[in-house]
């Protein structure tokens, strides 16, 4: 291959990561995302909409940072190139998500299991399941183009696997990218669930408008993800955003991570349905929680914003260091709306350090509790070979 080759080839790859999955973009915005010129860029989309990889949209897009400039053309990836395979591993269930390579869900399944104690049941259902989804919609093999796993716990960067000592505590030896490749004979990429949760609520929820905010994800676990400067950020090894295990209650109950008056101990599914248990009887639980929420139970209500009070103490710090536009709740916790979210609006109003000039808007996720399972699919898009 010449050098002259070997640049257009790049170049082309390049076009294609910035116009695939998300919403709508433009030619513009992608001589913009890749620096390179608008006449490059125009000549390099139309060989990718000849080849059938890129497709015009009959919608018109802003024009992004012109002011009174005229609308232009939307590109996309052609959603009949193929499909994709999104799959969530939580602590205590699972979600699987079939969708098409412009992000759109055909087809969706959850379920409850015994994901952190079950490493072999646990990816033999999920890779069966996805498989009777794929055959139920009669999609061939052939086009599907890789699976994306959202994995509660930290994912070491260089390997794909989970760092060590693991937070799923029987998932230490457990290769999930290999086991599932082999079992489905398809391409598995491997990322921390906050993480790929922020990657959705960015390219496709909430924060669509904001290349730099906070992903906080409230469920059995807590944990962030965070996209700076358009990036999504994962720390040296992978191990970014583990809020969860900032400590708010320094004498506070031993965290299954080792440490004390972690995050987890105070917001986490657990803690809160241990909490509710003194005043609604033992057997309540976290789904609970979220029923008497939504009916508005005065206890209920006062334990959220006491939560949001913890989720603020320990977002604090890191909105005055990282100076995010927006920090977007996620994740089941975050169904219960107002009193969750007013409880951090209000501690991070009074506790984000003036010298940052502004506290970050606080909103709810677009995606509900699908987001990882969602980022998971953006994340095997990412690694497909679209041509």
């Amino acid at each position: 291959m010449t050098g002259v080759e070997s640049r257009q080839m790049r170049n082309r790859r390049a076009v294609l990561a910035a116009a695939r999955f998300g919403r709508p973009t433009t030619r513009l915005e992608i001589a913009r995302m890749t620096g390179l010129s608008a006449a490059t860029v125009s000549g390099l989309v139309a060989d990718l909409i000849t080849d059938g990889v890129l497709v015009e949209l009959a919608q018109r897009v802003p024009a992004a940072g012109v002011a009174g400039g005229r609308p232009a053309a939307a590109l996309a990836v052609n959603p009949a190139l193929g499909a994709l395979i999104g799959i969530h591993l939580a602590h205590a269930g699972v979600r699987i998500l079939l969708a098409g390579v412009d992000g759109a869900v055909r087809a969706e399944h959850a379920h409850d299991i015994d994901v952190e104690h079950q490493p072999a049941d646990t990816l033999e259902y999920v890779a069966s399941t996805a498989l009777d989804l794929v055959a139920d919609l009669e999609i061939p093999h052939r086009e599907l183009l890789g699976v994306g796993v959202a994995v509660s716990a930290p994912v070491l960067l260089h390997s794909q696997t989970l760092s060590s000592p693991p937070m799923l505590s029987d998932w230490g030896e457990v290769d999930i990218a290999a086991r599932l490749g082999k079992r489905m004979g398809l391409p598995v990429h491997v990322g921390n669930d906050a993480d790929l949760g922020a990657l959705a609520e960015w390219r496709l929820g909430a924060a669509a408008s904001a290349d730099n905010f906070v992903y906080v994800m409230l469920s059995e676990g807590v944990g962030a993800g965070l996209v700076l400067q358009g990036r999504l950020y994962a720390g040296d090894a992978g191990a970014a955003g583990e809020l969860g295990h900032v400590t708010v209650v320094p004498d506070g109950l031993i965290c299954r991570c080792g440490s004390r008056g972690c995050l987890e101990t105070v917001v986490g599914a657990r803690a809160l349905a241990t909490t509710l248990a003194h005043s609604h009887g033992p057997t309540c639980s976290f789904a609970d929680l979220i029923s008497l929420a939504h009916q508005g139970d005065p206890g209920v209500r006062r334990l959220l914003g006491d939560a949001g009070r913890a989720v603020g103490t320990a977002l604090a710090p890191v909105c005055t260091v990282l100076n995010p536009k927006l920090v977007v709740v996620g994740g089941t916790l975050a169904q219960t709306g107002e009193p969750l979210l007013t409880g951090i609006r209000e501690t991070l109003a009074r506790n984000v350090s003036p010298v940052t000039n502004r506290t970050p808007e606080v909103l709810p996720g677009a995606l509900g509790t699908g987001a990882e399972a969602l980022g998971a699919v953006i994340t095997a898009n990412q690694f497909a070979d679209l041509g």
